[in-house]
């Protein structure tokens, strides 16, 4: 397990009951969990003093039920990374924090890449790519980045992050497009990328209202956009949150598409956070890591 321990502003307080109490900066927050499938483990004082509680409903959905947060507030990690937050109506805070231990893995790569030689433009794509916590990682390890996500109001929100980080005037590339008809387009226009970052959703509609499966498209769209990698790339990152996705398949998958092709090696596993009151990770996800040798 890759395990996000290096946050300050951030914490895992306490798990129970299909839900997680976390520290959000200064505020505490209830959310559900599937993967909290124990009861009766509630240790922490804090469980009610939470300023916002967020509760599924049994028809489906969910709501803030208890919501003494402001509009928005910011959290930050590591070297100058810094993030806006602002609660969701399905639960999200726009930031998902176990993502930081794929952000210092590739992090990590792109600077000793620019260390080995500074005049070199690491290019990164991606895909899928939310509020830009990935973006702004990358960037700010001395990337040149195209983010690529389909929603406008969430790439309005990686800009306002860049501003946060300082990355105003960094060679970020926001693009407002289908992921899938994006890369197409890419590899018609013969552009390369030294990375690639992708964290598709487990359930979507494409833009012709067709229904979109990972598990049914995840081996398509992998070996597409690893035609977009260049002769000497760095890493191909794939993320998912789909439970029926196993981090060994998403390694074989990527090692079909990617390792046989570009050399190489590939690790997966799950991305944790650490619960305070007991010391054990949470599952939160997995990734599949090719890493260029």
């Amino acid at each position: 397990m890759w395990c996000a321990d290096a946050w300050k502003d951030y914490e895992l307080i306490d798990t129970s009951d299909g839900e997680r109490l976390e520290r959000w900066g200064q505020y505490i927050l209830i959310r559900p969990d599937p993967q909290i499938i124990w009861k009766g483990c509630a240790r922490s004082p804090l469980w009610k003093k939470a300023d916002g509680i967020y509760r599924r409903s049994s028809t489906g959905g969910g709501a803030w039920v208890k919501n003494d947060l402001p509009q928005q507030w910011t959290i930050g990690y590591g070297d100058g990374l810094r993030f806006v937050l602002r609660p969701m109506g399905f639960k999200h805070t726009g930031l998902f924090p176990e993502q930081a231990a794929n952000w210092d893995w590739f992090s990590a790569l792109i600077r000793r890449a620019k260390a080995d030689n500074p005049d070199r433009t690491v290019r990164v794509l991606n895909l899928f790519a939310y509020t830009g916590g990935a973006t702004m990682a990358a960037a700010k390890a001395g990337a040149s980045v195209v983010h690529v996500d389909a929603a406008k109001g969430i790439v309005a929100q990686a800009k306002e992050n860049a501003q946060l980080c300082g990355l105003q005037d960094a060679p970020i590339r926001y693009i407002v497009d289908d992921c899938k008809k994006f890369v197409e387009r890419e590899l018609r226009r013969g552009n390369r990328y030294d990375g690639i970052i992708m964290d598709p959703p487990s359930y979507g509609r494409g833009p012709g209202g067709e229904v979109w499966k990972l598990e049914e498209n995840v081996d398509e769209l992998v070996g597409l956009t690893a035609g977009l990698l260049s002769d000497d790339a760095l890493f191909f990152l794939l993320n998912s949150y789909t439970t029926g996705l196993s981090p060994m398949t998403m390694n074989y998958i990527v090692d079909l598409k990617i390792k046989a092709s570009h050399g190489g090696h590939t690790e997966a596993g799950e991305l944790g956070l650490p619960v305070r009151q007991t010391g054990s990770p949470l599952p939160c996800g997995a990734a599949a890591r090719w890493e260029n040798d």
